[in-house]
């Protein structure tokens, strides 16, 4: 296929179905803790299992270069089918924890070739344009990742096995599109050898260490955040016997239309400049992070939905304007490299903030805990604001 407007649609609809595997065991989390006996803890366990497999799964592909080394889209179908047969792994009615963490965990590792190669085929194919290009990219998977939940809303009187199976089969039709349809960009620049040295080299660039540290700090708070949304609303229902929420429902809508807020950050971008409205958005996540006790004693349920709502929106829509300034900074030969270095270690720091979440909630009753959030993007806006303003392009 030549290059076309097909190809945005393309990558934005594959990436939606691949990543509606990322959230699958928590849309379904009641469930597994009934069926199979888990703890309680059970929700920060699983997701942190993904999240470490993304890790490891990010290292190896940077390492060995695959994404630059070999084509995107045959790298981004082979991980598809193999994370959504791993996902469909957990209905297996014999699993024990170990089991469904270990299974979590591999969804987890193909993911690594699903999500930056997302980013690296849309860098392949648009130089101009780019943030609003990565705006609908992350926007797709913010939608897929939330998809999970609203799947458990939908098919209530179907056993929660159907969510499993919806979103693998989901995959498989994302990974297809993406062999099938999005051939390789024309300004791919291919690497033919393994860079041993690439981990190490990139962060040499000054301007790329500066928006990589803002990114780690973004990652610090969002994947907490996403995690522990239904347990917050699950809560605050506690704490208010007369609000009763609809947690699946609500879980989708306030992870979900982060979507629409990395598309409306991505024309933001580029009218305003990148870097100015990624500032924005982590002084207003911080914001919330320290804000978030309070909510929690008001009576208005509305207010306190209200209130998540505003942060699901502003936690995640400075993720696309890093994404793009990250691929400004890096070189062409190496930028899909890039990208999953900075993913891996972006969610290595998201299980940090997971497990001490989880931690903390062993420890305290308190709705405080969740102000420790604040840290990472307030340590993001310190990193940006070395970045020199020659950086933060308008696309």
């Amino acid at each position: 296929m030549k290059h076309s407007k097909l190809i945005l649609p393309v990558i934005v609809i594959s990436q939606f179905c691949c990543t509606s595997l990322w959230f699958a065991g928590n849309g379904v989390i009641n469930d597994l803790v009934t069926d199979f006996g888990l703890d309680d803890s059970a929700l920060g366990h699983l997701t942190s299992a993904v999240q470490f497999g993304f890790i490891i799964g990010t290292l190896v592909f940077a390492i060995l270069t695959i994404a630059d080394r070999f084509s995107p889209s045959m790298v981004f179908l082979i991980s598809a089918l193999l994370a959504s047969l791993l996902n469909l792994g957990v209905i297996w009615e014999a699993n024990s924890l170990m089991s469904l963490l270990s299974l979590r965990f591999f969804t987890g590792f193909f993911l690594a070739g699903i999500y930056p190669v997302g980013m690296k085929l849309a860098t392949d194919y648009y130089e101009k344009g780019l943030g609003k290009s990565l705006g609908f990219l992350v926007g797709a998977l913010v939608i897929g990742t939330a998809f999970p939940h609203l799947l458990k809303e939908m098919t209530g009187d179907y056993p929660w096995k159907f969510v499993l199976i919806a979103t693998s089969l989901l995959s498989v039709v994302g990974g297809l599109m993406m062999m099938i349809m999005v051939p390789d960009g024309p300004f791919r620049k291919s690497s033919q050898k393994i860079e041993l040295s690439a981990f190490l080299n990139i962060f040499q660039n000054r301007s790329f260490r500066s928006v990589s540290f803002g990114y780690f700090g973004h990652m610090w708070e969002l994947y907490a955040f996403w995690a522990f949304v239904p347990y917050m609303l699950s809560k605050y229902s506690l704490e208010h016997s007369k609000v009763l929420f609809n947690v699946p429902l609500l879980s989708f809508l306030i992870i979900g239309l982060g979507g629409l807020a990395c598309v409306l950050s991505g024309y933001l971008g580029q009218a305003a400049g990148t870097k100015k409205v990624a500032i924005v958005c982590l002084l207003l996540s911080s914001v919330c992070c320290v804000l978030s006790p309070l909510v929690f004693y008001s009576e208005s349920g509305v207010v306190f939905v209200g209130f998540l709502l505003f942060w699901g929106l502003v936690v995640i829509a400075d993720s696309p304007l890093l994404s793009t300034l990250v691929a400004q900074n890096a070189s062409a030969e190496i930028k899909g490299t890039a990208l999953t270095i900075v993913n891996s270690l972006g969610f290595s720091i998201s299980i940090i903030s997971i497990q001490l979440i989880t931690f903390l909630m062993e420890l305290t009753d308190s709705n405080a805990i969740y102000t420790i959030l604040a840290a990472g993007p307030i340590l993001g806006l310190l990193s940006l604001r070395r970045l020199k303003s020659s950086v933060s392009l308008s696309f």
